[in-house]
């Protein structure tokens, strides 16, 4: 079934971060206060995504016509991003960073491990950090205007600063391979903003606010009282001790319910290698009930469904259900190494099965051996405890 048309009041009603289904192909970008239409499409077995100008100068009408012409345009053989690339070299316009940097996202979108990367890479090219330099020239960005954005996030915020560097040089060096640009790089580090901004301080990062594993329990009763999706998902994530992109992203295909497993694609894993993740009693129940949701048969059915027919929940969902709840000290991420330091505190599990629990490479071939094998029933058993212990009877402690 198709999913359905939105109308501009329902479009306009949109206010959560994320990407939204407005139907028939269009679809909805929202990052901070800028929104942007975008659309798919597959030419010759490629996936493409293709941005379409930002809502506040292209109407929900001009979006669907533009959607329209881009179908035309594939039914025909031509392929629109590479259509529009030719004719903005035949009028020998340089585009600005902004239009630029959202078109190179959507060429290369295709290559990141999943969504939550493109939001970030849009964020921070974004009015976020970028406002100073979106509407510039691409070939008029000079090394004043790349300080200017890292310097206020260089002390404070080092790893998004650093991050925000490289994705700038990336747009720069595009588009000096596009003709736009000639010369060095102005975002580039070694032998020029080295020279320039402090060198970045060793493990800046740290650990995500967590909550006290001995809170946990407290916090999951609070949980189950609330009849949401979002309150579902974020229980599962805490039993299953995994980062928040793969539970939003989970689909029906990575569940086995007779074996009790979740396999979560390498594509979808940071350290890009395939994690089985054991089912608890509690978890499985949890899945029977999300399981009313389904949309569809499809095995491409997301487990935790948004509002927006065939779009996952948004990566904020947990975020803003902790605000809602009064838990702003904590992030969802956290819930990670709450279950790391229960493990370590309370239980007798081995600490390369707690490292293998949350998909973490660690030591010698002899560590990275309980990957394989016996692992999975060793994290079975211990998954299965922590799962008691947060629904409040503490059945494991060090030493039994």
């Amino acid at each position: 079934m198709a999913a359905k048309l939105l109308t501009a009041r329902e479009v306009a009603a949109i206010k959560a971060d994320g990407r939204h289904s407005i139907g028939d192909g269009l679809y909805l970008e929202l990052v901070g206060n800028a929104r942007r239409w975008f659309t798919r499409y597959t030419i010759q077995g490629r996936r493409r995504e293709m941005q379409l100008g930002s809502a506040a100068d292209v109407s929900l009408k001009e979006a669907r016509e533009l959607v329209a012409d881009v179908r035309k345009a594939v039914r025909a053989g031509v392929d629109p991003i590479e259509r529009r690339n030719a004719v903005e070299v035949e009028d020998a316009k340089t585009p600005s960073f902004g239009t630029f940097a959202d078109e190179l996202i959507g060429t290369i979108a295709s290559g990141f491990r999943n969504e939550k990367h493109i939001y970030q890479w849009k964020q921070t090219l974004g009015d976020a950090y970028c406002a100073s330099i979106r509407k510039k020239a691409v070939d008029a960005i000079t090394t004043e205007d790349v300080v200017d954005i890292l310097k206020p996030l260089w002390t404070t915020k080092q790893e998004t600063a650093s991050r925000l560097r490289g994705r700038i040089e990336k747009v720069l060096d595009a588009a000096k391979a596009r003709g736009w640009r000639t010369g060095e790089n102005p975002a580039q580090w070694r032998g020029h903003l080295d020279h320039l901004l402090p060198r970045r301080q060793k493990l800046q990062r740290g650990h995500q606010p967590a909550m006290p594993y001995d809170k946990v329990p407290a916090f999951i009763s609070r949980l189950r009282g609330r009849d949401a999706v979002a309150a579902r998902a974020l229980e599962f994530l805490i039993l299953t001790a995994a980062r928040t992109g793969e539970v939003i992203g989970a689909t029906w295909s990575e569940i086995d319910l007779g074996m009790k497993v979740w396999t979560v694609p390498a594509d979808r894993m940071k350290a890009g290698r395939e994690h089985r993740v054991p089912l608890s009693g509690r978890t499985v129940e949890i899945l029977n009930e999300v399981v009313k949701l389904r949309e569809r048969e499809e095995p491409t059915a997301h487990l935790f469904p948004s509002s927006l027919r065939g779009q996952p929940l948004s990566n904020m969902a947990f975020k803003q259900l902790l605000v809602r709840m009064g838990e702003t000290g904590f992030v969802p991420h956290g819930f990670r190494s709450s279950f790391r330091d229960w493990c370590g505190e309370c239980t007798p599990f081995p600490r390369e099965v707690a490292e293998a629990a949350l998909a973490h490479i660690i030591g010698n071939s002899v560590e990275q051996a309980y990957r394989r094998g016996d692992a999975l029933e060793k994290r079975r058993e211990m998954m299965e405890a922590w799962a008691i212990y947060v629904g409040g009877t503490n059945a494991v402690h060090r030493g039994n």
